[in-house]
């Protein structure tokens, strides 16, 4: 039976798995040392980009009196119902359109709007007194003093939740990595697929499986520093309708 422990090859392993090179069999192993700057880069810059975008966006809807409010805060609530794989064709032709392909812009771009977190910022912002937003207005503060001053730092559980949510589901993003980028570009997703074949026909699990416990630490680490925060912030988001 397969034993529990680390084999005597684990070194070696992780070192083809990071650093790529040559194997007992003759395969050619790819680094996945740079797909993994490739992922941590887009998956920041689509977090951080979210956070923006859906902050602005339900402070509008929440605080902000305009024509079909409500409406603009439904349309964009339903593109939860079409998911990636419904929209790859058109995303794709775009992408391609503007010369963004095999870039960081075509990685991320198309993901850094996010309706879950409009909702969440929307629900939290909610459950804020009045009387807390009126009070500022009376000291002199405009909307964007009130979203700076009281509404900001009060949303440090619901920006956290952002962050590991979405770092995660892009660490964990396939198909725009596969079809947005070559094999100079992949993200860490598409790495780790790649790492499994070999031209050789021999297959390097050893390999794969290292990969696969590298590519989990990240993710794992977010977790653990910011694990109760989580939990605080889906608690102050679903506290009010």
């Amino acid at each position: 039976p397969m034993s529990l422990l680390p084999g005597s090859n684990i070194v070696n392993s992780y070192k083809l798995a990071l650093f790529g090179g040559q194997t007992e069999y003759g395969s050619t192993i790819a680094p996945v040392a740079p797909m993994m700057a490739v992922s941590l880069i887009s998956a920041l810059v689509i977090a951080i980009g979210k956070i923006a975008i859906s902050l602005l966006s339900a402070f509008a809807i929440v605080y902000f009196r305009f024509p079909f409010r409500m409406f603009f805060f439904w349309a964009i609530f339903v593109t939860l119902m079409l998911p990636v794989e419904v929209r790859i064709g058109p995303t794709y032709e775009v992408v391609s359109d503007l010369g963004m392909l095999n870039s960081y812009a075509g990685l991320t771009v198309p993901l850094i709007a996010s309706a879950t977190a409009t909702f969440l910022f929307r629900q939290f912002f909610l459950t804020v007194p009045d009387e807390l937003v009126e009070a500022a207005r009376m000291d002199g503060a405009g909307f964007f003093g009130v979203l700076h001053k009281i509404l900001l730092p009060n949303s440090a559980p619901i920006i956290v939740v952002t962050v590991i949510w979405q770092f995660t589901n892009i660490w964990n993003e396939f198909l725009f990595g596969a079809s947005f980028s070559d094999y100079t570009s992949f993200p860490m997703t598409v790495a780790l697929n790649n790492l499994v074949s070999s031209s050789t026909g021999v297959k390097e699990y050893n390999v794969h499986f290292a990969g696969a416990f590298i590519a989990a630490i990240p993710t794992l680490v977010v977790y653990l520093v910011s694990g109760k925060y989580f939990v605080r912030g889906l608690m102050a988001g679903s506290v009010k309708g």
